[in-house]
């Protein structure tokens, strides 16, 4: 890989995300040799994906080259890999641009869409997890908009204006707002020969509300605001089959619809190589102890998604969220320095800073530790949480300038067609 030897001890971290990039950060100059590996060369600000599939920003303004963050950092390198074996006794990790020995592994290698087995499912509905994935979700629906309006017959116009969203996380609440803004607001003034009435949003969600993880209070507004966008919420409805036209559900609810968004979950993305003991198969999550070491292991460190820490508050592992990432990735960070210099290990502690989820223009949710609030207030919180939080002042310079353009025009102004998304290659 071309990394050069050095004296001092390597860091080999996998993964670009939340945390990576904030190990990445707390390691920044220090005596170590810190190489960060991804199968993309730019971090994904995931939380805003959702806006590129509803064309209401660009791609470039969510995500920010890798080699950019540590440019600056003395003794880092990025390479652009995929890891596909680890040879935890030689201490080596094996990637499809050669093989790279390291003193301390970290593995955030974070989720990929879980689809609970159902090969149908997977072969026809649109995932929303990378760049790519949300760009051709932007293509579809407005090619839908644009066959819908050739369209023969009502029921193919129908079809084409149906979108089906599986899951109703914080992902499938703001996708189903932000797809009902294009049909109040974009399709009457781009498509005034199509009626908006015909379009419709439909959100299926299997517990028995929208946004299980938050408060009730949270879910009570949010599939208010949703209804009152015009989405048609269905809980305790999941999906059996769908074959590119028909979604059938375990009710008598049976949908015709050429677009099927799937959000209804996540599993880890392992790499080969540990023992079988050390990965949580029901989660496909790396367990490990509070240091974030890999159970069996001493050099091998696992962070944010793909890391299962049980705790009293949290059993079941922290929420697969960007806070618990950042906050563990700073922590071992100094731990990994604390452990070269053979002083005692910090335990990890989550700090729990709430959560949040929007639902279009001046709607959101908010559920603090000691207070909850919905509304204007919880929206401008929203935005300026995620803002701040972006890679870049470029990024949140743009972000900031689409937002306000948005906001004062109703209006979406990335629907563009760059790359036309062909369904049948699925």
């Amino acid at each position: 890989m071309n990394i050069p030897e050095s004296n001092v001890s390597r860091i080999v971290i996998v993964g670009g995300g939340f945390a990576g990039v904030s190990m990445a950060k707390t390691l920044a100059n220090k005596n170590v040799q810190v190489i960060l590996l991804d199968k993309h060369n730019y971090h994904t600000f995931q939380p805003l994906l959702y806006q590129v599939s509803s064309a209401g920003l660009e791609p470039d303004s969510i995500a920010y080259p890798l080699r950019k963050i540590i440019k600056k950092h003395k003794n880092s390198f990025f390479r652009l890999a995929e890891v596909n074996h680890i040879d935890a006794d030689k201490k080596e990790i094996h990637t499809n641009i050669g093989n790279l020995s390291f003193d301390y592994l970290i593995l955030a290698t974070g989720t990929k869409t879980n689809y609970f087995g159902n090969k149908t499912i997977e072969a026809n509905s649109m995932p929303m997890k990378k760049v790519p994935q949300a760009l051709n979700i932007r293509s579809l629906i407005l090619q839908n908009f644009e066959k819908a309006a050739i369209a023969n017959s009502d029921e193919e116009k129908q079809a084409l204006l149906n979108f089906v969203i599986v899951g109703g996380g914080p992902t499938g609440v703001e996708l189903a707002g932000a797809i009902a803004e294009l049909k109040n607001h974009i399709l009457p003034r781009d498509y005034r020969d199509l009626d908006a009435k015909t379009m419709q949003i439909h959100l299926l969600e299997g517990n028995d509300r929208v946004l299980p993880p938050m408060s009730e209070h949270a879910s009570k507004k949010a599939e208010q605001f949703l209804k009152k966008l015009g989405v048609k919420v269905h809980c305790n409805t999941f999906v059996k089959d769908y074959d590119g036209k028909t979604v059938l559900t375990n009710s008598e609810l049976t949908l015709q619809s050429e677009t099927l968004i799937w959000a209804a979950g996540v599993t880890g993305a392992p790499i080969k190589g540990l023992q079988a003991n050390a990965l949580i198969e029901r989660a496909n999550r790396y367990k490990v102890n509070r240091y974030n070491q890999v159970e069996g292991y001493e050099a091998i460190f696992a962070l944010g998604d793909i890391a299962l820490m049980a705790t009293e508050n949290f059993p079941n592992g922290h929420p697969q969220v960007a806070q618990p990432a950042i906050q563990q990735g700073k922590l071992l960070g100094k731990n990994i320095l604390r452990l070269i210099d053979n002083k005692p290990l910090k335990i990890f502690t989550y700090n729990d800073k709430g959560s949040m989820a929007t639902i279009g223009r001046n709607k959101a949710v908010v559920d603090l530790k000691h207070y909850k609030f919905a509304g204007f207030l919880a929206w401008f919180v929203w935005m300026f949480i995620h803002l701040m939080s972006l890679v870049g002042f470029r990024n949140r310079v743009i972000v900031f300038f689409n937002w306000t353009y948005n906001y004062i025009n109703f209006d979406k102004a990335a629907r563009l067609i760059i790359r036309p998304f062909n369904k049948s290659k699925l």
